[in-house]
């Protein structure tokens, strides 16, 4: 008996209609009753070397069509096990080489360096020889970190590589190495300016100390460049952040007085109009957001606030014409909870977390706010990664 893939589910699996699982399935395959995989219209061939062994990866195998419908029908499920319903937009899908930040694996093997990302499910390490997802910038120097690693990391230990694009280039922070002596600083000045690194840090477990930064290293955001601390949080993508920024947008309209809740560095204090009140719990961040709010002159009054074990009131809501939510995975129970009986007239909420939003959004709309709609982005591409802006209103 053949059956449909009518589905995936949410860590990539295919599923029929009568709940039969297969790997690598994308709706429209034809599963046989031996299990083989028959591909069908969606299922495109997967355009790197590397999948689907490499972790970095789960979904090559989807088109864009089935990718974007993974992604909706995530959010659809989440909101259904809380008993909600609202519009879905159609998923903004960033680009393949985009990802402007990540976090790699390296390792000294057989007197080699390899680097890249796990396995999935696995500790073992996939030595990538090219990527789909990296931003060109970032990929480019994986070659030249395995010459310099090769000084530095001996005897089947393992390193981890932060990168990231900032404004002046690369921003490197490396975890798990010892680089001593003029030697090793020599080694790392000529990588750095072989290689155009804009600021190279080594984290030994004591925090990050940086060993090169020719001018302070900056990102900009809202057309203002904000001092960045070491391994900050950015939108993964330059994409995902202009459609997560223009949905916030959306969603607050014309308000004049605005709360930016876990506002970061501010990727969203600096694009709104109006004055914005900017609460985090990162200390570095929250300065660095001040500082930059400052020197453009923008409104930004910010406060050093652990929003999880402080959050802001329900008078203290009432004061805002509009809030922004943006809170990690954990989403934000303690701050909704207060949100849920303010006055507010209009929520922006960004997550990377279907689940939690929703669960979130069941308390918004008990204490009658409605869920307007939800725009999806999927800027961690063919990932099961989701995230999404949505829009509460009285």
């Amino acid at each position: 008996m053949t059956d449909m893939i009518v589905r995936v589910a949410a860590r990539g699996d295919g599923i029929t209609a009568n709940g039969r699982h297969a790997a690598l399935a994308a709706p429209g395959d034809m599963l046989t009753a031996e299990g083989q995989v028959v591909p069908g219209p969606h299922h495109q061939m997967p355009p790197c070397r590397h999948f689907p062994v490499c972790g970095g990866c789960q979904l090559q195998h989807l088109d864009d069509e089935s990718y974007a419908g993974f992604i909706t029908d995530r959010i659809a499920g989440a909101l259904a096990a809380q008993g909600l319903t609202t519009e879905i937009r159609p998923p903004a899908l960033s680009p393949p080489r985009t990802r402007r930040r990540a976090a790699l694996q390296a390792e000294s093997k057989s007197g080699r360096i390899r680097i890249g990302f796990s396995e999935g499910s696995s500790h073992s390490l996939v030595d990538i020889q090219e990527c789909w997802i990296l931003a060109p910038a970032l990929f480019a120097l994986v070659a030249p970190l395995r010459g310099l690693l090769a000084r530095f990391l001996r005897g089947n230990r393992r390193a981890r590589l932060h990168l990231t694009e900032a404004d002046q280039g690369i921003d490197l922070l490396i975890e798990g190495i010892e680089a001593e002596g003029l030697a090793a600083a020599e080694a790392i000045t000529d990588f750095c300016q072989r290689h155009g690194v804009a600021r190279f840090a080594i984290d030994t477990g004591l925090g990050p100390e940086t060993r090169w930064e020719p001018e302070p290293v900056t990102i900009t955001l809202g057309g203002v460049p904000v001092p960045m601390p070491h391994n900050s949080f950015l939108q993964a993508t330059r994409e995902g952040e202009a459609a997560l920024v223009a949905a916030v947008r959306e969603g607050i309209g014309q308000a004049g007085t605005i709360a930016d809740l876990f506002a970061g560095l501010g990727t969203f204090a600096l694009s709104l109009p109006g004055r914005v009140y900017a609460g985090e719990a990162a200390r570095d961040a929250i300065l660095s957001l001040k500082a930059a709010a400052a020197r453009a002159q923008r409104p930004v009054f910010t406060e050093h606030r652990d929003l999880f074990r402080r959050p802001l009131t329900t008078a203290e809501c009432d004061r805002f014409d509009a809030i922004v939510l943006d809170p990690p995975r954990a989403g934000a129970r303690e701050q909704v909870e207060q949100l849920a009986g303010a006055k507010v007239p209009a929520i922006a909420y960004v997550s990377c977390n279907p689940s939690s939003f929703a669960r979130d959004a069941e308390i918004l709309c008990k204490g009658d706010y409605r869920l307007d709609w939800i725009q999806p982005v999927g800027q961690f591409r063919w990932s099961s990664h989701v995230e999404l802006a949505a829009r509460f209103s009285r």
